[in-house]
């Protein structure tokens, strides 16, 4: 993959949990500050925890920190899979937002 389509995807990855953050506050009464800087978002919870989720240029790869870890995803195959497990960026932060908000929440690339 190129440089540019790198940032494309990721920077559309980036739009993408934007977008859900605006969405899940709209429809709940979860209260979820994204904040973006650059090619960083951060996600605070009412519970002042926070995900927080970055673009790696030099490795291709975007990079979230949880209350359960750090991971690193790759672009394989039309998604973006954690380079140490099965896992998908979106169902991923789905399950760590949930967590540490303590409700349901679900991001998606669409």
């Amino acid at each position: 993959m190129t440089d540019i389509e790198y940032l494309d995807r990721a920077e559309a990855a980036l739009q993408a949990v934007e977008m859900a953050c605006d969405r899940i506050n709209e429809a709940s009464d979860a209260d979820v500050d994204n904040q973006r800087t650059g090619g960083m978002v951060t996600l605070t919870f009412e519970n002042r925890s926070q995900i927080i989720i970055n673009l790696q240029k030099p490795l291709q790869e975007i990079w979230m920190a949880a209350r359960a870890g750090g991971f690193h995803y790759k672009y394989v195959a039309g998604q973006w899979s954690d380079t140490k497990s099965d896992g998908e960026f979106f169902a991923d932060l789905s399950r760590y937002a949930s967590e540490q908000a303590g409700q349901p929440m679900s991001f998606s690339a669409a």
